[in-house]
């Protein structure tokens, strides 16, 4: 029986959001796979920062600045790093982030801040990457970082929620559309990872649900797992690299929950 190579030699990767958190920890698993990874973010002091990192460690990375939700922004990035590698064969779209409120509660403008980033810079990252995967059925991988609310719901979350099952949509559409040209798609959808975006959360939750920190912790983030642990953003990279190196199209369009338990399909 044969296993799968994760190795991504000769591959040329786009991870958005990459500058911290999930996406610096996926951007350096390529790297270290292989892969020449550009790191695109809205901070691009930290793109640049993580990008020096992988050099000095013998890696190919280029920073990106890219605010997902601008087109031209996006179209520019994508192209630049065509020009700079060859070509894009793999687009992590991982740029998110996070605003809690009840609906009767919830701004109309933070509602739109947050299709915007979430569902509008997957959908514009991906246009833009396939360009270069469609020419010649070159092929490649586009990831979408999901989470456990792309198939479950949480109170305070409506912006949220809805962004995340809408990409599970999306990657399903490019999974049949693209598969002429030989681009697979997945969603990858971690439960509560311990980054700056969750732990901001946490006194924000304790104030909305009257409840102390430590109970969030435990009962509202934790409670659905079965060890009471974190996700890591290891945890996140390994499976995205698995996907990323998967050889053929066998789970396209499948979304791979990563999460402790929490929620099992």
């Amino acid at each position: 029986m044969s296993t799968v190579n994760t190795r991504l030699d000769g591959k040329v990767a786009v991870v958005t959001g990459a500058a911290s958190g999930i996406g610096k920890q996926i951007a350096l698993s390529f790297a270290e796979a292989g892969a020449a990874v550009a790191i695109a973010d809205l901070n691009p002091e930290g793109a640049n920062a993580v990008a020096e990192e992988i050099r000095a460690a013998g890696g190919k990375a280029l920073g990106v600045a890219m605010d997902v939700t601008n087109e031209d922004a996006v179209n520019q990035g994508i192209d630049k790093v065509a020009a700079e590698f060859g070509s894009v064969d793999i687009l992590v779209s991982n740029a998110g982030i996070q605003i809690v409120n009840p609906i009767e509660n919830y701004a109309y403008a933070d509602w739109k801040k947050m299709q915007a980033i979430h569902v509008d810079g997957a959908f514009l990252t991906t246009k833009a990457a396939l360009k270069h995967m469609y020419k010649d059925d070159r092929g490649g991988v586009v990831i979408y970082m999901g989470s456990v609310h792309s198939h479950e719901a949480s109170p305070l979350k409506s912006a949220y929620v809805a962004a995340k099952h809408a990409l599970l949509g999306l990657a399903r559409v490019l999974a049949k559309e693209g598969a002429k040209h030989n681009v697979r798609s997945h969603v990858v959808c971690p439960g509560f990872v311990r980054t700056p975006l969750v732990d901001k959360q946490i006194p924000e939750q304790a104030k909305e649900l009257g409840i102390s920190e430590e109970d969030v912790i435990k009962r509202v983030m934790l409670g659905g797992t079965v060890d009471g642990v974190f996700t890591t953003v290891d945890d996140v990279a390994q499976m995205t690299l698995f996907l990323a190196a998967y050889p053929t199209a066998a789970l396209t369009g499948q979304s791979f929950i990563v999460s402790h338990g929490w929620y099992m399909q």
